[in-house]
């Protein structure tokens, strides 16, 4: 049996520190602001590194302001990724309209 205190996969789940999210990193300039829906770890700054590109949201557009890879999504939150507010808000909003 192996020891929780080495690196291994049940270490890295237990370690909330370690977290990956899903949310938004700012592309736009100033007074034109656009968004990327990004996954990262916990730790990456705003407009830091980050693992995938999941999406967009312009919130100066009229409508249809935010698109997301669904399928990517899903995968994403299956793995315990944890989404931010707002992310979480254009997740339920993209399910619903797909019903």
């Amino acid at each position: 049996m192996r020891l929780l205190l080495e690196n291994t996969p049940e270490r890295r789940a237990l370690d909330k520190d370690n977290m990956v999210r899903i949310r938004l990193k700012r592309i736009g300039t100033t007074n034109q602001p656009a968004f990327r829906v990004v996954v990262t770890d916990n730790r990456s700054p705003r407009d830091g590194k980050f693992i995938e590109e999941i999406g967009t949201y312009l919130p100066l557009k009229k409508g249809d302001n935010v698109t997301l890879k669904m399928e990517r999504v899903d995968y994403w939150l299956k793995m315990g990724a944890q989404a931010s507010d707002t992310v979480a808000s254009f997740i339920n909003k993209a399910k619903r309209v797909a019903v």
